[in-house]
């Protein structure tokens, strides 16, 4: 962790008195930080079609909002002034984005969302909004001017195509030039607006809703709940009303889905899988002429072994869970399966049992043989 990425500030005193509590504005966060791509650069990504990429223009109650993938025409018509061009989980596409993310190594990677850049022309912004997640803007070229507000009002603008307050009252305001950054909890509302051709990379933390993961468990449980037996009455009483769904009936639906329960091990479960599942529109490639077994574990034991920046590896107890999947691992396999979740990355040697493991998750793009 860059020393003065907080400040100065310790990440315990962080957690303890900003994180999800108060805004932070860190002058020089990232000494000498100017970015990590240039504006072709990210229209390049923009123009793809497996990038998520919008392009936002407009200012007042005036708003254009736009899917990628994008084309050059598409750039050539945009005005002078007013637009911003945003892509998101840029950490997939760039190892530079990737590193910068482990700066943020104090937060659990279950919670991490993804790294994404703007870029912005003079007066370009997405309007004033909030977010109801953590989030690190940090500058990268140029400046932007930022207002923040604890305002309780988020009541926002009918029939625009984005989330902009209706009434926004600014309460603090700076500017931020290349290597700052402005850390600001959930629920706080902001609002950016370039002042000059400039960009900015928003490391944001998952909050998922409850609603979501009521959703996800209901839903795990579907795949992972058996019951047996079938609705019986061999005490069916002659009905007064043929059409009525009598105490004795609901009694016993009552009694068969009570029989649905979960454990402490289930929620575990549950939240490794869920947790670790990449977003629905994010697919892994498979090496175009994979290695073979023996000579992956070869290279693999020179360089050392990186999982793929799509790729998530956490782990509860003794069970891992990888993109969505779960196993348990030997026992002299767990700290290096520890050290891989934690830096993303190990260097050799390991256990001759995490060879085969490996080569599987290397045919599937899940993990790649580290780069020198």
């Amino acid at each position: 962790m860059i020393k003065t990425l907080l400040g100065g500030m310790s990440p315990t005193l962080f957690l303890r008195d900003y994180w999800h509590k108060r805004p932070l504005l860190i002058r020089n966060a990232i000494p000498d930080f100017n970015g990590l791509l240039s504006p072709r650069e990210m229209r390049h990504l923009a123009g793809r079609d497996d990038v998520e990429s919008r392009l936002i223009q407009g200012s007042g109650t005036r708003w254009q909002f736009g899917h990628g993938p994008f084309n050059a025409a598409d750039f050539k018509r945009l005005p002078k002034t007013e637009w911003t061009l945003l892509v998101q989980s840029l950490n997939h596409w760039l190892p530079e984005a990737d590193a910068l993310l482990s700066h943020f190594n104090f937060i659990p990677h279950a919670r991490l969302d993804d790294l994404m850049v703007s870029y912005a022309v003079p007066g370009g912004s997405v309007g004033p909004h909030f977010d109801s997640y953590d989030v690190f803007l940090l500058q990268g070229q140029g400046r932007r001017r930022w207002q923040i507000s604890a305002q309780t009002d988020l009541s926002i603008l009918d029939d625009a195509p984005l989330k902009i307050l209706r009434h926004f009252k600014p309460e603090d305001e700076w500017v931020l030039g290349p290597g700052d950054m402005l850390y600001l909890p959930p629920h706080i509302a902001h609002y950016g607006v370039a002042e000059d051709a400039c960009t900015t990379y928003s490391i944001g933390f998952r909050a998922p809703t409850a609603e979501e993961l009521a959703h996800g468990f209901l839903m795990h449980l579907q795949d992972t709940v058996t019951l047996e037996g079938r609705y019986a009455d061999p005490d069916l009483r002659l009905p007064a009303h043929p059409s009525e769904i009598n105490r004795a009936m609901l009694a016993k639906i009552e009694a068969m889905i009570a029989r649905i329960k979960w454990s402490k091990h289930d929620i575990a479960d549950f939240a490794g899988r869920y947790l670790s599942e990449p977003k629905p529109n994010v697919f892994f490639d498979a090496p175009d002429v994979p290695l073979t077994q023996a000579a992956f574990n070869k290279l693999a034991s020179k360089r050392g072994v990186a999982l793929n920046p799509k790729s998530r590896l956490l782990f509860s107890g003794k069970h891992f869970f990888i993109n969505g999947e779960a196993f348990q691992p030997e026992m002299d396999e767990f700290v290096f399966l520890q050290q891989l979740g934690d830096q993303r990355r190990l260097t050799p040697p390991w256990v001759a049992g995490l060879r085969e493991r490996f080569y599987d998750w290397y045919e599937s793009g899940w993990l790649e043989v580290d780069t020198p």
